[in-house]
């Protein structure tokens, strides 16, 4: 986390209710772009004026306004001299958009609050310090735990370089994820099978081994229109197929489907697919196959993604959990039994107890029969982390 710059705090204390509960409406408000901001973060703004709500506004989708500009919008003429309460620092620099912290001094803007600074080390505090320059008040840090649950991904790719990796795994009440032979579907019911449409929609990418293509052809496409944004869009993530040894047929359903689907090879392999309907990575090999830290650095930097979904068997489940690579496991548990037979929930080959794993349980909730249980990893938890999405 970085350290809030001491001169633009405000101490807890001197938050009113109503700032508490006006920021508590910017950040449901930054929630209605969760599935279609990527890359950008999920940015909510409220402005209010005698008590009285004059602007709301979200951010919808890169390269469109930013959530202060379409609450300066609604607000017209009555944002002068209200107080604007912005669950991100507003932003300072010209990118596809103009800086949004100019915009609320050229508004008239009295007072600003923000729930945090902005994670990126190379600008925080600019946008914040552009308008204490301006004569208006600027305070940061109410809420800010909730805030940064809104962009778990965002946050770690600003300020380590690396995605926020949720791995999605399946299982039995025995702890069971398919079949000897492999057949998996399906353990869980339709709500389970919901629920993660959802962890698809709000992924930047979603990354599968070659073994569950093989097994289950799956598309792993969002098709919830739910999902959809307000123009009835619905954003596919980046479909990543690990295949270090090109085995992946040109009849496979992930490449069929809308977006892209990348299949990720090893220098040895990468003439193997000539003529695949996807493109093609080369990646270094390690001992396991492609070197997934290596893979991951490659999503941040050149895909800028947020939050990875790594959605697969118990082989590349286990590959990643074993590299440290894991910040959220997700694990849906069906109330049936497969069998001492059945394939484990993940392949982590440990002989001592003192290599087991601990987890830290976050969340637990019903869909229809089965239970989603959430965990982070006991040595690198972040509790400002959390998705909470």
């Amino acid at each position: 986390m970085n350290p809030v710059d001491s001169d633009f705090v405000t101490g807890g204390s001197s938050w009113s209710a109503n700032d508490y509960q006006c920021m508590a409406e910017a950040i449901r408000l930054a929630r209605c772009g969760v599935y279609s901001t990527d890359p950008n973060p999920r940015v909510g703004c409220l402005i209010v004026k005698n008590n009285t709500v004059v602007g709301r506004g979200y951010h919808i989708r890169a390269g469109e306004g930013h959530a202060e500009v379409n609450a300066l919008r609604e607000a017209g003429d009555e944002a002068r001299g209200a107080t604007a309460y912005v669950t991100l620092e507003p932003c300072s620099h010209f990118g596809r958009t103009p800086p949004c912290a100019q915009a609320l001094i050229d508004a008239g803007l009295a007072r600003v609050v923000s729930a945090m600074q902005d994670p990126n080390p190379s600008v925080a505090g600019r946008g914040l310090g552009m308008l204490k320059a301006a004569g208006i008040s600027t305070e940061v840090g109410l809420l800010e735990t909730q805030s940064r649950a809104l962009n778990p991904g965002f946050i770690k790719r600003m300020e380590t370089g690396k995605p926020f990796v949720r791995v999605k795994l399946a299982m039995s009440l025995d702890g069971r994820t398919a079949m000897s032979s492999g057949e998996s579907q399906w353990i869980t019911g339709a709500a389970a099978r919901s629920d993660v449409q959802r962890l698809r929609a709000c992924s930047s990418a979603i990354i599968t081994g070659i073994e569950s293509v093989l097994l289950d052809d799956p598309a792993l496409t969002v098709r919830d229109v739910n999902l959809a944004d307000e123009n009835g869009f619905i954003r596919q993530p980046l479909r990543v197929v690990l295949d270090s040894h090109a085995r992946l047929p040109r009849s496979a359903s992930i490449i069929q489907q809308s977006g892209r689907t990348v299949q990720v090879v090893t220098q040895e392999e990468a003439t193997a697919s000539a003529g695949l309907e996807c493109e093609q990575l080369v990646m270094p090999a390690s001992a396991q196959g492609i070197d997934l830290p290596t893979l991951l650095n490659y999503l941040a930097k050149q895909e800028q993604c947020n939050e990875v979904l790594v959605e697969t068997g118990a082989r590349l489940a286990g590959a990643f959990i074993q590299a440290q690579l894991v910040d959220e496991l997700v694990v849906y548990m069906a109330p049936t039994l497969l069998g001492s037979q059945a394939r484990p929930l993940v392949d982590l080959p440990l002989s001592e107890m003192r290599e087991q794993q601990r987890l830290i349980l976050t969340d637990v909730r019903h869909l229809g029969e089965d239970v989603r249980l959430t965990y982070h990893f006991n040595d690198r938890i972040n509790q400002s982390t959390q998705a909470g999405l």
